[in-house]
């Protein structure tokens, strides 16, 4: 009987111990987190390769040949935009990281489970700056966002004529890199309805890939921007909460 009561108390124990536990969780930022990380992969990995798509495209079809000398052409651009992804992946992994470091270290639940704590000037300094630095990353997001959908746009347009050959079949319509910047003024790389190399794109998988891959890309940081809008709302709070923490028992599990 006694042992039947021990095994109970037990078990009890540890089942509080585990709501304790779950309890303890900063769930919002557990899910920026998460969001952050998701729109981060859509971004990079979609991005990558709706890039190496677009360096085929230029190849194949508009015949853009890369220059042999080191100049500042659109294939350059194209590396050193990976390269930025490279980096972005990278930056954004050891940020989210940090990210859910700071909820666990600034909920009050922590206080339940380990006692009470004494909030130094150091820590609200740490936690000041993180927000300075989440608002200033969720412009660079809303800039990436801006920036992601101009070619996005301009993949639109080349797939709605794609897709209505039948309707532009006896207009003269021709897609001019010279319009987008992508090559210079004196360079002459268009490609015009009723050619053959018109017709090739439009029935190529590379057209319809990349358009959908920068439409992902897109969406991907649009992702990034509302997980850096949810970030910063969860650290004013969770800033706010533990700055007036003298004044009242204050308990947050953001």
């Amino acid at each position: 009987m006694e042992e039947n009561m021990e095994e109970a108390q037990t078990q009890k124990g540890c089942f509080e111990c585990c709501i304790k536990c779950l309890g303890g969780i900063p769930y919002a930022s557990l899910i920026a987190t998460i969001l952050l990380y998701a729109g981060v992969a859509l971004f990079c990995g979609c991005g990558h390769e709706a890039l190496s798509g677009t360096v085929t495209i230029l190849q194949n079809y508009f015949e853009v040949v890369r220059s042999p000398v080191d100049t500042l052409d659109v294939f350059t651009m194209i590396d050193i935009f990976k390269y930025v992804i490279y980096g972005v992946a990278a930056a954004f992994f050891v940020y989210g990281i940090l990210l859910m470091v700071e909820g666990f270290f600034t909920t009050g639940a922590i206080k339940d489970l380990y006692g009470d704590f004494k909030i130094t000037t150091c820590g609200r300094c740490v936690s000041a700056w993180f927000i300075m630095l989440t608002y200033i990353f969720m412009l660079a997001w809303l800039g990436v966002t801006a920036f992601t959908s101009l070619p996005v746009f301009m993949y639109f347009n080349i797939w709605t004529i794609c897709q209505n050959t039948t309707v532009v079949d006896g207009a003269n319509l021709c897609l001019d890199l010279r319009q987008f910047g992508i090559v210079t003024i004196g360079e002459e790389r268009k490609v015009c309805t009723g050619s053959e190399n018109f017709y090739k794109m439009c029935e190529s998988n590379e057209l319809d890939l990349t358009f959908h891959l920068f439409i992902v890309a897109l969406a991907g940081a649009g992702a990034a921007v509302i997980a850096m809008v949810m970030g910063v709302s969860v650290l004013i709070r969770n800033f706010v909460t533990v700055k007036f923490h003298s004044l009242g028992k204050y308990c947050t599990k953001f």
